[in-house]
């Protein structure tokens, strides 16, 4: 094989990784941070709280912020650097197993339906929108959608699910923003938020 044979990297997915990966990272060692400022002086003023509704600092103090018996952010800490991880090897040329694929997907549906339980939470529960976990959730929704999509256009779960992964493929970003529009819907009606702004 020549390289002119060589497959070009899926450069918009690598890319796409990279940053919602980064991003999700990112917030996930912000919300770190202000957990060990809890830990130090629980009446910290963290730079997350915003009002009584827009803030970290009960979202980080709650039984659902540490579920596992450790703060959640630690999952991000560790979860969010896979993307990149994956993105970058897509930018160098990598080329992954189907198991790997597979096992990426099944990691991201994980997230994904943290991310659920966690906006349930925050929402009906906790009664606040945590903007660090706000930022998480943004970019773990499209990251499940997109890798999904290409998921089953690539044929990871099987050639009967080609033509839908295809077809997905070209709803994945219009899917993502619906998905927003249901938690800003959702947060809207049981919150008022709109009346904090």
């Amino acid at each position: 094989m020549t390289d002119t044979d060589t497959p070009r990297p899926p450069i918009a997915l690598a890319i796409f990784l990279i940053v919602a990966g980064a991003l999700g990272w990112w917030a996930s060692f912000s919300l770190t941070v202000d957990k060990f400022a809890l830990l130090e002086n629980p009446e910290a003023d963290l730079d997350c709280n915003f009002s009584v509704l827009v803030q970290c600092g009960k979202n980080l103090d709650s039984w659902q912020g540490a579920v596992f018996g450790f703060p959640n952010p630690l999952l991000g800490l560790g979860g969010f650097v896979a993307p990149i991880a994956v993105g970058v090897g897509l930018l160098a040329g990598a080329r992954f197993a189907r198991w790997f694929w597979i096992a990426f997907n099944l990691g991201i549906a994980g997230a994904l339906g943290f991310v659920i339980w966690l906006i349930s939470q925050s929402i009906f529960v906790l009664g606040t929108l945590c903007p660090w976990c706000m930022l998480v959730w943004t970019v773990t929704i499209p990251l499940f959608w997109i890798v999904t999509a290409r998921n089953l256009a690539e044929g990871a779960f099987g050639p009967p699910l080609v033509a839908f992964g295809r077809g997905l493929s070209s709803w994945a970003i219009p899917v993502t923003i619906v998905s927003y529009a249901i938690v800003a819907l959702i947060a809207q009606l049981r919150l008022d938020v709109l009346q904090y702004l």
